[in-house]
């Protein structure tokens, strides 16, 4: 998730993408670059770090130009670096690219490319494309980039400019955000409206498989194949601070709302193109089946979120690869003499990459000589560096405080590594490993389908936000997702709220269950129905009011709560990726009714870098 701007007519065009990136920088902030036509050609100035860096850099050097592109990264490939900094350009320094999302198939255009005598600076998947559209030209760039996005498989959007042809800028979109702005006598591109609102409210919005050429005297709309679009464009009335957030009133529900990309992300490049097999690369996992048979245990380190995230990857390594897995919380691990062998895959989970106690287990665990394996969304933190193997979730930032898609793509990273096991181990038959990836690939439509419920949680939540004190029980995979619901109220709503697995109950915590103290009982284990439905009747029996969460079509749940909230069906080991959704929006919402700043609650911190 990287910010995108482009640029051309008759002012200076570094300061309006300087302008547009600032504006986008919460898409990504680990580098930044701009490419421009100047008097020398086709000049190109970029830095690691925030846009500040890059902006001191033009101070003492400016570029001077009206046509340009702009870039601000969340690396996927390729550590943050000066030279793994957008624009990416080719060996002939003719032809320049930006670029939002991920190239699935670049290893292999890389290769091919290298065959033909291309040579490559950065280890980005992005600088591939700017190679093969230098391969492709023929002397017409539209014709150039429309074979070059024919062989690439992926999500993308794209602004590309050629010194060949200095008068045109083109865009282009495929399960990337990008819009056009219109003016006169300039026009531009960028990958969120904010970038644009400075100097334009009047865009298109490119869907999918189309691209634009935009010229100062106008914006030709294609699709890919060159056929002709006519659109009218879209007048923004909305207020900068509005844009930033694409219309939500907050970054935590936007971020909600961007799950079922993060889910697409993630899980993308690593299915195979028959949807039966899970391919990590030697980097994110490169131990061989001999290696592999030779894990004895393995210990999952994270704090917060990321530790319930780990209890979740705890229940699917187990079930689908039997190797034993402990969770452990890392502020604990070092302190209780963990038993590390050298046959112990450790795990650790961080959604920044720079967790104070992560980091110091992942040291321990080295230092004991186990392997380590790293799932974090930050490419090139101290994490990811110090690991072994990493497992990047493509979630993009989080600005909010409290996690929502980081927390469900790391999920998606123990499924697919979990499944990964399975299928080297012999495990589980490649029958179970097909339908498995099957349901996971439907989960971005069924979350989709959960969130155009949200008017029904917001109800409930706003009678939640009207108590005090509230319970989450829940058994097996259902008890993990209770634990990260309730962390999710306590953190931004501030009602006290606590976890248990259902059944816990009769050992001491029935005493607090009184006259419509709300509970929220998850059943979306099919094997632990029943016993569920008896633990929701002790409470019943104390007056509880119960919420139910659940799977569709289950009449045998439905009959005992006050409220039910349905996910849609799909495989057990894959229901918390679903349930936690509505809990998410139940703390968010609880959190509207009580006033609160949702974005930033009180006394937290997005990322801990302290013990």
């Amino acid at each position: 998730m990287c910010g995108i701007v482009g640029y051309i007519g008759n002012r200076n065009s570094q300061e309006v993408l300087i302008e547009g990136l600032s504006k986008l920088e919460y898409r990504g902030y680990d580098s930044a670059g701009v490419a421009v036509f100047t008097d020398k050609g086709l000049e190109v100035k970029k830095a690691k770090g925030r846009l500040a860096n890059l902006e001191s850099q033009l101070q003492d050097s400016p570029l001077k130009g009206t046509i340009g592109i702009g870039h601000t990264r969340w690396a996927t490939h390729g550590k943050p670096s000066d030279v793994n900094s957008h624009p990416h350009l080719d060996d002939t320094h003719k032809f320049s690219v930006v670029h939002n999302g991920i190239i699935e198939n670049y290893a292999t255009l890389k290769e091919e490319l290298i065959g033909r005598g291309h040579v490559f600076v950065s280890q980005t998947d992005t600088e591939v494309i700017s190679h093969l559209i230098a391969e492709e030209y023929k002397g017409n760039i539209v014709e150039a980039v429309q074979r070059a996005v024919r062989k690439m498989r992926g999500a993308y959007a794209l602004g590309v400019l050629t010194e060949y042809e200095p008068d045109k800028l083109i865009a282009v979109r495929n399960a990337s955000p990008l819009i056009i702005g219109v003016g006169e006598g300039e026009n531009f591109i960028g990958s969120d409206i904010p970038a644009l609102l400075n100097y334009t409210r009047d865009i298109y919005i490119l869907n999918d498989g189309e691209m634009a050429v935009l010229t100062r005297d106008g914006v030709e709309l294609l699709t890919l194949e060159g056929n002709f679009i006519s659109r009218e464009t879209f007048h923004v009335d909305w207020d900068l601070t509005t844009a930033e957030k694409a219309g939500f009133d907050h970054f935590m529900l936007k971020e909600i709302h961007e799950q079922p990309k993060a889910y697409r992300d993630t899980m993308s490049a690593r299915i195979s193109e028959d949807g039966k097999r899970v391919v990590l690369t030697p980097a994110e996992f490169g131990l061989s089946k001999e290696e592999i048979k030779d894990i004895h245990n393995i210990h999952i380190v994270a704090c917060g979120t990321a530790y319930h995230a780990g209890l979740v990857g705890k229940s699917v390594i187990e079930k689908l690869a039997r190797i034993p897995v402990e969770t452990d919380v890392a502020s604990e691990y070092r302190y209780r003499s963990p038993i590390i062998t050298k046959h112990t895959l450790v795990i650790v989970v961080s959604q920044s990459g720079e967790t104070a106690d992560t980091l110091a287990a992942l040291r321990e665990a080295k230092k004991n000589g186990a392997r380590v394996l790293a799932i974090t969304n930050v490419v090139g933190s101290s994490v990811a560096r110090e690991a072994d193997f990493v497992i990047t979730t493509w979630a993009g930032p989080e600005i909010a405080v409290a996690s929502t898609k980081a927390y469900t793509t790391q999920l998606i990273g123990f499924y697919l590594f979990g499944l990964y096991l399975a299928e080297t181990l012999e495990t589980q038959t490649p029958e179970v490993i097909a339908e498995t990836i099957a349901a996971m690939k439907a989960l971005p439509e069924q979350v989709e389908a959960i969130l155009t419920q949200s008017d029904d949680i917001k109800a409930i939540a706003e009678e939640i936000a009207k108590h005090e004190d509230l319970f989450f029980i829940g058994r097996g995979l259902d008890y993990a997702v209770s634990l990260e619901g309730s962390l999710k109220l306590k953190e931004i709503s501030y009602i006290h709220s606590e976890a248990y697995a259902s059944g816990e109950l009769k050992h001491g915590t029935l005493a607090l269950i009184e006259d419509n103290v709300p509970v929220i009982a998850l059943a979306t284990q099919e094997d632990l129905l029943e016993k569920t439905i008896s633990n929701i009747q002790e409470v019943v029996a104390r007056g509880g009011h119960i919420i139910g969460i659940g799977e569709d079509g289950n009449p045998d749940f439905s009959r005992h709560v006050n409220h039910l909230f349905t996910i849609p069906r799909t495989l057990s080991l894959l229901t918390p990726a679903l349930a936690v959704v509505p809990l998410q929006l139940l703390a968010y919402y609880a959190s509207i009714a009580r006033g609160n700043d949702v974005d930033k609650p009180r006394n937290l911190a997005k990322s801990v870098t302290v013990e």
